[in-house]
């Protein structure tokens, strides 16, 4: 019965993995940070600048230095081959997450089971295999299929020398990884918090060894790194996006302004980290390293000033541990988030989400729950709690920290959003015209000089799965064109570009429009046109038309 559990779960892994490789392998954009890596590690080779690269879709190469070393050797086989080893790699990685991960889950009982339950425990085979088929299906894992990420191995490194036992190579796996990709180097911080000394030393050594070997062999592009490339978070691309679920990405989908959002970020991190760490502490005290591990883990997602979707795994792992936990709350909590990252909620839900409030936490429930979960870490207050005192007090505590959370989620839910809180906003340039997927009403200047100009604005809406683009044309009239993503704080200013002879067109995007209004101004600043119920009747119209495309 056991062992058919697992077998039946391991075909389901098989099946998913297949499944999800044939529908990466048929994108015409796969494996793009894939192809990034390849492409700036050959004009490397050429002896152009790496951080210089930018590849067709726009993309440059962001690591450090000593991540070119270890991707060097994808430049000496065809890209096919890559492209194939690469995904079955990742694969093998997330079997390989999912043995310790399996392992913790089914050691992880909170509090002291009752007489008897032992034996309904479920077996090991059955709880890494089921890791395994639900980490390949969550959203993050087919984030790394989907771009060829190094993601999934950062996370496999640092989760095996988080919760390995002692020896003389404990702290070198996290040394390597932060030097490939700096978010790891938290954990050395975890390791002296909980006094494992040697483990902080080897895993800074390992970093400066690497990053020292990197500056001898690329002296010209770790000097370029070092020296600036690291703070330009904006290479990345659009932070603001909803594909960043950190602490920062979610201030700046609340339209922080730009004096206070460097502050207030840093505190918030600082206190997040901290209450993480501490969490991390009393868990690897109580013999829970495993959770402790994946807890410091979440913790790098919520503090990164960029934590894109594939960077979450960390948050799948803590998902899983707390299903598998003891108690309701937390089995409860953990079936909540392990939906929301298998799920787009903001997507889902957004046809029952009737305010920007709670439209808000729909699409921020990722980086919402991973915040949540580093103040609350597993519970390992109440872990302690649940050894030295009755159940009863502790059910009692639960209560009151699961009614509190609840009142303060749907107060936050009723409250309007600023105008300013709008996921994925962007307005594009002058460069972009080419591009018809952002400028879809009309094509060159012959269609755009006839496309309806009597009115001050003339345009056209189209729905994807994340966001609305709305894209145009002007009359001669309109000097200035705002847009407001919810009523009342200040508008944002769409550029008017002259792209071709006598029409001026506009393109922009935008999370749901559920409450956004257009308004067009004249060069003395009278409005001249605004539309909200028009650009609300049009939204729905392009994802209803969106709907009867995709296949049922």
């Amino acid at each position: 019965m056991r062992d058919r559990r697992a077998a039946l779960l391991w075909v389901g892994f098989a099946v998913a993995a297949a499944l999800s490789v044939a529908l990466v392998l048929r994108r015409p954009d796969r494996l793009s940070d894939l192809h990034i890596y390849h492409g700036a590690l050959t004009d490397l080779r050429a002896g152009r600048p790496l951080y210089g690269y930018v590849a067709p879709n726009g993309g440059p190469f962001t690591y450090p230095p000593f991540a070119a070393l270890v991707l060097w050797p994808i430049t000496t086989v065809p890209l096919g081959a890559v492209e194939a080893l690469w995904l079955a790699a990742t694969c093998a990685a997330v079997v390989a997450i999912a043995v310790p991960v399996g392992r913790a889950l089914v050691e992880g009982s909170i509090a002291r089971p009752s007489r008897g339950a032992t034996g309904d425990r479920v077996p090991t085979s059955v709880s890494i295999a089921a890791v395994a088929a639900v980490l390949m299906v969550a959203a993050p894992v087919q984030s790394n299929l989907r771009f060829g990420q190094v993601s999934i191995f950062i996370v496999l490194m640092a989760l095996l020398d988080g919760m390995a036992p002692p020896s003389r190579m404990r702290g070198v796996l996290v040394g390597v990884a932060a030097a490939i990709k700096l978010t790891p180097l938290l954990f050395v911080i975890y390791f002296l918090a909980c006094g494992r000394y040697r483990d902080a030393a080897r895993a800074l050594a390992a970093f400066v060894g690497c990053a020292a070997l990197a500056l001898a062999v690329l002296p010209a592009e770790s000097l370029t790194y070092w020296a600036g490339t690291v703070t330009q978070t904006s290479r990345i691309g659009n932070l603001a996006s909803l594909g960043n679920q950190s602490v920062h990405g979610m201030l700046l989908r609340i339209g922080m302004d730009e004096e206070s959002l460097p502050l207030i970020w840093a505190a918030l991190v600082v206190a997040i980290c901290a209450l993480a760490l501490l969490r991390a502490g009393a868990l690897s005290r109580l013999g829970r390293p495993g959770h402790a591990a994946v807890l410091v883990g979440c913790a790098t997602v919520a503090a990164s000033p960029v934590s894109w979707t594939h960077h979450q795994v960390w948050t799948v792992l803590a998902a899983m541990l707390l299903v598998g936990a003891v108690g309701a709350i937390r089995r409860v909590a953990g079936a909540l988030l392990l939906a929301s990252m298998v799920l787009s909620l903001g997507v889902v839900l957004a046809p029952v989400s009737m305010r920007p409030g709670v439209q808000f936490l729909f699409e921020n429930a990722r980086a919402i729950g991973t915040v949540t979960l580093c103040v609350a870490g597993f519970g390992a207050v109440a872990l302690t709690a649940a050894r030295t005192h009755p159940d009863r007090a502790a059910k009692r505590g639960r209560l009151r920290i699961g009614v509190a959370s609840v009142g303060a989620l749907a107060f936050f839910a009723v409250q309007p959003l600023p105008a300013g809180a709008d996921p994925t906003f962007k307005a594009y340039r002058l460069p972009d015209v080419v591009n018809s997927r952002y400028f879809f009403v009309c094509r060159g200047p012959v269609e755009c000089a006839r496309y309806g100009t009597d009115a001050p604005v003339t345009f056209g809406t189209r729905s994807e799965k994340t966001k609305v683009r709305v894209n145009g044309v002007v009359s001669d009239q309109v000097a200035r064109l705002d847009y407001h993503s919810a009523p009342g704080g200040p508008p944002r200013t769409i550029p008017l570009l002259a792209a071709y002879p006598g029409v001026r067109t506009f393109s922009f995007r935008s999370a749901t429009m559920a409450h956004g209004q257009l308004i067009a101004y004249s060069a003395d600043g009278r409005a001249l046109a605004r539309y909200d119920d028009e650009l609300t009747a049009k939204v729905r119209a392009a994802r209803s038309e969106a709907t009867a495309r995709s296949p049922s």
